[in-house]
């Protein structure tokens, strides 16, 4: 994003779209979060996780652990361009990803788990991995 906020490329106004677009109170829970764009998930963000590509990548300590909020570092949440935008051709469907990406790593930043989202989105009736 350009220094004054302002998004530059469809990409950049939907993670702006996204992050407008957490409901409250979730939202109060992230002043100490860094949301950044990178390209391309690094060969030890990958090994980190165990998986062969990512969208998106919370690292920090969860809003669920005693004491989060006096943690050392602040948490962070890496959105990865490159494989959004090659998996998802036009604006609807990579502002969809973007949105859904946001909102899985926002979960993990308060302490939801893959297993416990995979179950609420089945509940929700839709085919999330």
């Amino acid at each position: 994003m350009t220094e004054g906020g302002e998004a530059t490329d469809a990409f950049e106004r939907a993670v702006e779209a996204a992050i407008a677009a957490i409901p409250q109170p979730f939202a109060d829970h992230l002043g100490s979060v860094a949301i950044v764009i990178e390209e391309e998930p690094s060969a030890d963000q990958l090994a980190e996780t165990g998986a062969f590509g990512l969208y998106g990548l919370y690292q920090g300590v969860p809003r669920t652990v005693y004491g989060a909020d006096q943690a050392a570092l602040p948490s962070k949440i890496t959105l990865f361009r490159g494989p959004l935008e090659r998996d998802h051709r036009g604006d609807a469907a990579l502002e969809a990803a973007v949105r859904e990406t946001v909102f899985h790593e926002v979960a993990h930043h308060l302490g939801i788990s893959d297993a416990r989202l995979r179950e609420l989105w089945g509940a929700a009736g839709r085919g999330h991995n």
